[in-house]
């Protein structure tokens, strides 16, 4: 890391054994923090005020009806903090109608990852032809915005984009930054608003495969191929620190508000919950094949898909799985020579009872988690053909996003030469008996 202040696009390594700004300034605070002699209760107490104040000032400039805005919104952030929030809306998603999935095309080859804006109005992806966010579409009219080539290999100095394939990508809670991974170990940082780069990260060893902003910051966690979790402060385009643990390929990665993020360890069977403070990790094992996909439904449960086809819910209290759908997406192959398809996307709406996956088993699949996140129910399926790379629900969770190829994100065991390299937006209707007054899954 270098002092603040840099140019933009200047390259930030993690290989510099100084210390950050930002963990010099972590240390700073905290031993101010000591300083000031106020119990932990009066540290609860002048906090809480601090957040009452707030609300109120929200209430009066969204003018609200005033009902009893402010006990439902901390009821509600109380138990989004604790993990248990769980509002119910599975129960009323419609299967969509086929003919109203919308298809747009643009990548050359296999879409790999995708996200979405937090306000739901523009998608970005990005595919193994290193077009890095080859299309920024704008959900209402489907049109491109924004198209960043990708280059080739050695052409990175002169270029843009990325010179090979992108395997991940992540948006900050604010809409701010854009964040990507490639293959050639880069990870670049984009102006969201403009796809104009404003900065490459390097250090890892290997391919990046995995990005997540923590929400409400600008801290990104990154993870890779070469077995270890990096921490970086975008807005002070600094490395902070890494962390190893995993003893095979980590092949995705997701955070919530909270310092610390989960992770899918490959072939090594483990998800590990990193806490970044502490520098410590919870190991959790349950699936038999190779974990491939993870993600956070809340602060306290989590979903992962594995190539043995099984797809596990777990509480972040307990190393085992609280449910385990085995062959989720059924079997493929002659008969006597049949393998579960495996499991490559997994989606949640957060703070929801709501997940769907992926697979290349020409469907997305829907599911409900039961209470206490403690049992899996087939929903319905939504027929896509290819492999579906990357899934996302929008924060209203009135569509689901699928990233599709004709090849694996990771590799390139087999084609599905029938499949379109595409972005299919997907409607996904209440049933009109639903009386609940807030938009399912805002977070």
């Amino acid at each position: 890391p270098r002092a603040t202040g840099r140019p933009a696009d200047e390259e930030v390594s993690s290989d510099s054994e100084t210390e950050s700004p930002l963990l010099e300034r972590r240390r700073r605070r905290e031993a101010a923090e000591e300083e000031v002699e106020e119990t932990p209760q009066e540290k609860k107490l002048r906090l809480a005020k601090q957040y009452l104040e707030e609300l109120r000032q929200l209430e009066e400039e969204e003018e609200f009806e005033p009902a009893d805005l402010i006990g439902d919104r901390l009821r509600e952030d109380v138990l989004e903090q604790k993990g248990r929030l769980q509002r119910l809306v599975a129960k009323d998603v419609q299967p969509p109608d086929p003919a109203r999935i919308r298809v747009l095309r643009g990548h050359q080859l296999p879409v790999t990852c995708l996200v979405i804006s937090p306000d739901d109005r523009f998608i970005f992806s990005a595919s193994k032809d290193g077009s890095l966010i080859k299309c920024k579409w704008e959900v209402d009219s489907g049109k491109r915005l924004c198209v960043v080539p990708g280059g080739k290999k050695g052409t990175e100095e002169r270029h843009m984009g990325h010179a090979s394939h992108v395997l991940c990508m992540a948006i900050s809670s604010d809409g701010k930054y854009l964040a990507t991974g490639d293959r050639n170990k880069l990870i670049m940082i984009w102006d969201a608003a403009t796809c104009k780069r404003l900065h490459i990260f390097t250090g890892h060893r290997d391919a990046v495969s995995g990005l997540s902003f923590r929400k409400g910051t600008h801290q990104l966690y990154s993870a890779s191929h070469d077995r270890c979790v990096k921490v970086w402060d975008v807005a002070e385009n600094a490395y902070v620190e890494t962390l190893f643990g995993h003893q095979d390929i980590i092949t995705g990665l997701d955070s919530l508000s909270r310092e610390c993020c989960v992770t899918a360890g490959g072939r090594d069977g483990t998800v590990r919950l990193w806490k970044i403070p502490e520098e410590s990790q919870l190991v959790f094992s349950g699936h038999q094949g190779s974990i491939d996909c993870i993600q956070l439904i809340n602060e306290e449960h989590m979903v992962s898909g594995a190539d043995d086809g099984s797809l596990a819910l777990w509480g972040l209290t307990k190393k085992k799985p609280l449910a385990l759908a085995r062959q989720a997406h059924g079997e493929q192959g002659a008969p006597g020579l049949q393998q579960p398809c495996w499991i490559l996307a997994v989606a949640a709406l957060r703070n929801t009872d709501l997940l769907a996956t992926g697979s290349h088993s020409g469907n997305v699949k829907l599911w409900k988690c039961g209470e206490g996140f403690r049992k899996l129910e087939h929903l319905f399926d939504i027929p896509l053909v290819g492999f579906v790379n990357s899934l996302k629900f929008s924060a209203a969770g009135d569509f689901l996003v699928a990233g599709i190829g004709q090849e694996h994100r990771l590799g390139r065991w087999w084609r599905i030469k029938e499949a379109k390299n595409s972005i299919c937006i997907i409607p996904l209707k209440q049933k009109t008996t639903a009386s609940s007054p807030e938009s399912p899954g805002s977070s």
